[in-house]
């Protein structure tokens, strides 16, 4: 299968990031999509370490050591952005007031669970960071991850096998080979890529695809 590369993934994620939304893009993956965001289209993307206009990251030469984000990548601020305390900025995700954000996860159930710091392993390093407060405070939550794990298997699950991150909580996941909505009946196909059909979706997916 032709796989869409992470910038790729970005874009069709940035896609479906509304006018005038507020945004919050998690560590990862999901801070490419920063770069697709079109110039002409307001976004304020919000960062959990206190920033509120985030905007892409800087040319080559042109980092700014005290300009970062949540994952210490460095940023640019567009005009009119802010910085605010990490306590105010907890509060803006707790307090519903981010549109959406995006998040990437080791595992989304079919019901919409999210499991993405901590994969269970003896000698894994949880990482939860702000993601339990991004996950329940935002409107909506998207996901953004590779369709299936190294060895092939789907992660996408009828259940998830490592722990919660927040229950419920998913309403869309992009992955390299497709967007599926989570919906109170089961899994949607939205689109396929690179030819893919319906068929080819279903075969690593782990979980029973709907109209």
């Amino acid at each position: 299968m032709q796989r869409l590369t992470r910038d790729q993934m970005a874009a069709r994620v940035a896609r479906d990031i509304p006018e005038g939304a507020v945004v919050n893009l998690g560590i990862g993956l999901p801070t490419l999509v920063a770069n697709h965001l079109p110039a002409d289209r307001e976004v304020l993307l919000h960062s959990e370490n206190g920033l509120l206009g985030m905007g892409p990251a800087p040319a080559p030469g042109a980092e700014d050591p005290e300009l970062i984000n949540a994952g210490k990548q460095p940023v640019t601020l567009l005009a009119g952005g802010a910085f605010f305390h990490s306590a105010d900025s907890f509060a803006m995700m707790r307090g519903g007031h981010l549109d959406v954000c995006v998040l990437g996860a080791f595992q989304v159930s079919a019901a919409g669970d999210l499991a993405n710091w901590h994969t269970g392993a003896p000698d894994a390093i949880p990482a939860v960071g702000g993601a339990m407060d991004l996950a329940i405070g935002a409107k909506k939550t998207f996901v953004m991850m590779e369709h299936t794990t190294k060895a092939g298997e789907s992660k996408i699950v009828p259940a998830c096998t490592y722990p919660l991150t927040a229950p419920g909580c998913v309403s869309r996941v992009y992955t390299d080979l497709a967007v599926l909505d989570i919906t109170p009946a089961g899994v949607r196909l939205v689109e396929a890529f690179n030819g893919l059909t319906r068929a080819d979706v279903q075969a690593v997916t782990a979980v029973p695809l709907i109209d």
